[in-house]
């Protein structure tokens, strides 16, 4: 027994199977986490490698080089980065995709175990961390306080950051800004070398006095007692009175040769929000949470501990991601409600019974609720791109049940009875359902296996999309007859009342139905006129297709679209060497500046300098002469301006403000991401290479839409080099390493002891006194006690000379590289990426320097090149399946006829709309490929049906074409009307999916006019009388798309 037999003869079976997939699809749906791009996990690893007081050459040699070196043998290692600055070494490794990352962590862990004895024995040791953008902050907030700013950190520790741990989804929160309180212990030089004591010989008595050490247990004749000497300091006084040597008579406490301070940690960074001192909390949410109901909770926990802070501390929302992420769902979700709502009227006004139109709406839940069963068992999200799935899949899943009624309606036509007419009917198209939605099939699953950023993007649409299309078969062959079988009446009960009369026309019949009519006969008159002059047609078909790709350059090519998502982010560079004074002095300009200029602020948040926790510093600033700005405008609807017309703006104040050297201002970009194009210089000489960065970035500049051209590194800053003399040092007991570890000591400071107070430790810090570690003479004759006990002054044993250092190193494949960044403003980034390709082309370079072209202009390249070679293979295996379909090495290229003119659609589409030829719109010129031939295998198999009944080709070609007309245009109206809502919408988000809309409709209305024509034609040049005949009816045996032909002409409709 056939599945749609079976289903007809059980029909409770059959309901309670899809109720039960509708119920698990609805539990499916109700526990999917939402967010706005499916996670993204990178296959790169970093391992980070913190030495404090070493500079960004010293690093280089000394803990990248080595780490390089042994780490470019790690297995499925595609490419290796790395950045070496002040106290920090970054390195990224880069795997092939597919690679599984915490195999590829546990050998480069193995690797590092092993180089660690060829690191300095001072490094701390290394970290690696693997990047996803589930480890992104999904909400930062920043903290305002005035009376209480000294407090702040432990209001936040304790009032803020403890609470917002504790819920359930949050990962981790990260502070960045907040005031330290340390106790410092500065010493004066000078009273050190009076007195004879080093910082070492202080430090060993603070150690050894703040201590509290357990005695033992006093057991009394009632009691037993514990016994504890307590030593630790209950007072920052109590440090100042302690007793560090003799000297001619008397003791000598610390306050004779320091100032002790209860104090904050010096301010190396600025933080601010809306013009006042700020913190910033960042929330990071656990991997497998919803975004949403994260921020959702924080926001409800805040709620809560706002009413517990003090009065002066305020808390603003800077970022929060669940906002775009929210509105981009909603305004696709209304899409997708506009979709269903054109899709039903579309089906109602070609069927005319709404008995028929529910019979076919029902497939469109029953399908797309599948899509939600995968994306919870796959532990998918719910996101832009899975709803884009959904979106599109929305108009096609009713083609095979719209197939399957047609046949079961013309047989109760004939006089079967709905229950037969059920059965019958299914069983003649089943096979031909199944082989022509193949067609769909193999156009998407190879999404599927798409690699690089655009795979794992776009990946989750090729399952979704063929998954629901599936589903939509079983549909189709399944809950389409029992319905039919039980909601159709018999064609007497149709067109009879009770007393056996002829039924007055209904509203349909005499409106639709007779504009229907009316098409009917001017498509007839039409391709009678093709068919006597289809050289002519062929030709300006062919015309049509080759003017349509001359006018692809007119395109453009992007990325990814950039979006108009309220906020703008830029960085900063100030004059090299400023410390952070001078940069708090241009912050205030800017704050100013900001408040006049941009009515639509909402939100301005600022961060400069280096923070103290150098990992912290990975996605933060890394000089004092650097500034970050991220500007949270108000939304859209509430300003006249759009992102890009408040960031032009932005840029003219940097280029009048003479403090700012470069600046890097993104505004938009999808997700996050821009559009940048990469020119990257390799050579190991610096300067070499900075002087051709320079050349570049003149040359660049001067392209019609080139903007923010800057060399993305920061520039050599003064430098004082500690040259130590071997020989001398070595006769005084002294090394490089000794020597260098004093200075640090005295200028940079170090931590000598912990200061305990009401349960909280503080940092007690040694260093010398603030006019010593500022004035360089006196550095230069810093005391330095050998191991013999004699003093020697530092320039006695090492020559100190001015220069000039980088701050930072990168290589790329153990090669030094500078990048030159580039932004396109009014062009494609493609465009932008050919200019520059053609300046590096003419370009000739010194010996040894190298330069290529890279940033999103490479992923734009790598990506265009996997879809064109996806493009062909989707155009391969829709040939072998209808090749497989029609038994005929010929057909399928009739059929594939239509294909030129859906990309010629696509291209039209594009130049009308203004948008670009991106990734997205490709994804649409490819989805094409399936939806456009469908159509041509209705016309050509029905054409085929009725030649192998013995009618002259003229005839069948003409009347198959008439006859195919309502479904092919009932089935390409649903998807362009299921389309057009994507196509059309204009709020968050939409830049996304709005060109995927477009080139669909595009090249399905352009696809479908003349292939209605063009096909016919090429069927009736190549297809003779008595050709292949037997071929084609061995063909017709297996794969029957309609059993038998039903003219509609006037009088049969009257008769009806």
């Amino acid at each position: 027994m056939k599945i749609y037999e079976t289903s007809v003869k059980r029909p409770i079976t059959t309901l309670m199977i899809f109720l039960a997939i509708i119920v698990f699809g609805v539990y499916s749906f109700s526990r999917l986490a939402i967010d706005f791009f499916p996670e993204i996990e990178l296959p790169t690893i970093s391992i980070i490698t913190p030495y404090i007081g070493a500079d960004a050459a010293s690093i280089e040699k000394n803990i990248t080089k080595p780490l390089e070196d042994r780490l470019s043998g790690v297995n499925d290692l595609d490419e290796i980065y790395s950045t070496s600055r002040d106290n920090l070494s970054i390195i990224t490794l880069k795997f092939i995709y597919g690679t599984d990352l915490n195999e590829a962590a546990n050998d480069a862990r193995n690797i590092i175990d092993m180089t660690m004895r060829f690191l300095p024995e001072d490094v701390d040791r290394p970290q690696i961390l693997k990047f996803s953008t589930s480890q992104m902050p999904v909400i930062v907030y920043g903290v305002q306080a005035d009376q209480n700013y000294e407090g702040l950190d432990k209001i936040i520790e304790n009032n803020i950051t403890n609470n917002l741990n504790r819920i359930n989804g949050v990962a981790s929160v990260l502070v960045r800004g907040a005031p330290e309180r340390v106790v410092y212990v500065e010493f004066d030089p000078k009273k050190l070398e009076a007195y004879n004591i080093t910082l070492d010989q202080v430090a060993a008595v603070v150690s050894r006095e703040n201590i509290d050490v357990p005695v033992g247990d006093i057991e009394t004749k009632d009691m037993e007692y514990n016994v504890t000497t307590a030593g630790e300091f209950i007072s920052s006084d109590e440090i100042k009175n302690l007793i560090v040597g003799f000297q001619n008579g008397k003791f000598v406490k610390i306050s004779d040769i320091a100032v002790v301070r209860d104090s904050l940690r010096d301010q190396k960074t600025i933080d601010r929000v809306n013009e006042s001192r700020g913190v910033n909390i960042s929330i990071m949410k656990q991997s497998d949470a919803n975004t949403v109901q994260v921020s959702r909770k924080v926001k409800n926990e805040l709620e809560k501990i706002t009413k517990t802070l003090p009065a002066d501390v305020k808390i603003f929302p800077i970022y929060d991601s669940s906002e775009n992420i929210q509105n981009s769902i909603n305004n696709l979700s209304e899409t997708l409600l506009f979709a269903f709502i054109f899709v039903s009227l579309v089906i109602f006004l070609f069927l005319g019974k709404w008995s028929s139109s529910l019979i076919v709406l029902v497939t469109i839940p029953a399908s797309l609720i599948s899509g939600f069963i995968y994306l919870f068992l796959a532990k998918d999200t719910l996101n832009i791109i899975s709803l884009s799935a959904i979106t599109i899949a929305i108009g096609m899943v009713v083609d095979d049940a719209i197939v399957v009624l047609e046949n079961i309606t013309k047989h109760i036509e004939r006089g079967s009875t709905p229950y037969e007419a059920s059965i019958y009917g299914t069983n003649e198209v089943w096979t031909a359902v199944v082989a022509s939605t193949l067609v769909i099939l193999v156009v998407f699953m190879p999404l599927t296996l798409l690699t690089g950023i655009t795979g794992t993007i776009f990946r989750s649409l090729g399952w979704i999309v063929s998954i629901t299309i599936a589903m939509s078969i079983i549909c189709a062959i399944t809950l389409t007859p029992m319905l039919s079988s039980r909601l159709l009446k018999s064609s007497s009960l149709q067109y009879q009342d009770n007393n056996g009369k002829k039924k007055k026309k209904n509203l349909w019949q005499s409106t639709m139905g007779v504009v229907l009519d009316k098409l009917d006969n001017a498509y007839h008159k039409s391709l009678t006129y093709v068919l006597k002059h289809k050289t002519a047609t062929l030709l300006i078909a062919l015309a049509i297709f080759v003017g349509t790709m001359f006018l692809v350059p007119m395109l453009g090519f992007e990325f990814l679209p950039e979006a108009d998502q309220d906020i703008l982010r830029g960085t900063i560079y100030l004059q090299t060497g400023g410390n952070i004074d001078k940069t708090a002095e241009f912050v205030s300009k800017l704050e100013k500046t900001v408040n006049e200029r941009y009515p639509e602020k909402y939100i301005l948040s600022i961060s400069a300098g280096v923070p103290s926790d150098q990992t912290a510093s990975l996605t933060g600033t890394k000089a004092s002469n650097e500034i970050q700005v991220t500007l949270r405008l108000k939304k859209r609807e509430e300003r006249e301006r759009t992102v890009f017309e408040i960031a032009e703006d932005f840029r003219q104040f940097l280029d009048a403000s003479p403090e700012v050297i470069k600046y890097d201002i993104s505004a938009g970009g999808m997700g996050g991401m821009t559009n940048t194009v990469d020119v990257k210089i390799f050579g190991y000489n610096i300067d070499s290479s900075l002087k051709v960065a320079s050349e570049l970035q003149y040359q660049i500049s001067k392209i019609p839409g080139a903007r923010d051209v800057i060399i993305d590194r920061a520039n050599d800053r003064p430098t004082f080099n500690i040259y130590v003399d071997r020989e001398k040092a070595a006769k005084l007991g002294l090394n490089t390493a000794m020597i260098g570890s004093v200075v640090r000591n005295y200028i940079t400071g170090y931590t000598a002891s912990k200061y305990k107070e009401e349960g909280y430790e503080y940092d007690v810090i040694f260093r010398l006194s603030d006019v010593a570690r500022k004035d360089v003479e006196k550095f230069k004759n810093l005391m330095i006690t050998t191991p013999l006990g004699t003093k020697v002054c530092l320039s006695e044993v090492a020559n100190i000379v001015e220069e000039t250092t980088p701050l930072e190193i990168s290589h790329e494949n153990k090669q030094r590289v500078i990048t030159l960044n580039a932004k396109p403003e009014g062009i494609s980034l493609g465009e932008l990426g050919s200019s520059i390709n053609k300046i590096i082309d003419n370009a000739s370079f010194p010996e040894g320097i190298t330069a290529e072209v890279g940033g999103s202009y490479e992923n734009l390249t790598d990506s265009f090149r996997d879809l064109i070679t996806l493009l062909f293979v989707a155009i391969l295996l829709v040939y072998i399946v209808l090749a497989a379909q029609f038994e005929s090495t010929s057909m399928p290229l009739i059929i594939l006829f239509a294909l030129p003119f859906a990309f010629s659609g696509v291209v039209l589409a594009l130049l009308i709309t203004g948008n670009t030829l991106s990734v997205n719109a490709m994804l649409g010129a490819i989805m094409l490929v399936g939806i456009a031939v469908k159509n041509s295998i209705i016309l050509v198999d029905y054409t085929n049906l009725l030649r192998d009944r013995g009618m002259r080709l003229n005839d069948a070609v003409v009347l198959g074409g008439r006859s195919r007309l309502r479904p092919i245009l009932m089935t390409a109206t649903t998807t362009f009307l299921g389309m057009l809502p994507m196509a059309l919408s204009t709020g968050e988000g939409s830049e996304l999916w709005a060109p995927i809309g477009i080139a669909v409709i595009g090249g399905l209305v352009f696809s479908t006019i003349l292939s209605l024509f063009v096909v016919p034609v090429a069927y009736h040049t190549f297809i003779r009388s008595g050709s292949r005949r037997k071929e084609i009816m061995r063909a017709r045996r297996q794969f029957k798309f309609i059993d038998e032909i039903v003219i509609n002409n006037k009088d049969d409709n009257n008769n009806k």
